[in-house]
């Protein structure tokens, strides 16, 4: 697959199907993810963050992307119910799976609700 299509099957299992299954095939076991809230150093206690606290009521529309090399870049508008506030993600990926993810947002809209 490439970066914009490992990318996007991440927000389907994620914001869609749930399913963490899924999801787990396509990360790197070493998988680097960094948010306002939350890091991770491996795929395993990521998905089990998931697991012990699954989104629900969230959805979301693709405002941009783009792909450059082994990178993807999703800007989207990410909305649940009280919360509207635009989100970036920043997926690096490597020998076909997903490697880190950066995930940029302001965290006011979380906080003030």
């Amino acid at each position: 697959m490439t970066p914009i299509d490992l990318a996007e099957k991440y927000m389907d299992c994620v914001f869609k199907t749930g399913n963490l299954e899924e999801l787990r095939k396509i990360l790197s076991d070493d998988l680097q993810f960094r948010g306002p809230f939350f890091n991770f150093n491996s795929a395993d206690t990521y998905v089990d963050s998931l697991k012990n606290d699954p989104p629900m009521d969230f959805k979301y529309d693709i405002i941009k992307s783009y792909a450059n090399g082994s990178s993807a870049c999703l800007v989207y508008q990410f909305s649940k119910p009280g919360v509207s506030t635009s989100m970036t993600q920043i997926f690096e990926t490597m020998d076909g799976k997903i490697n880190s993810i950066l995930l940029i947002f302001d965290t006011g809209a979380f906080r003030s609700k």
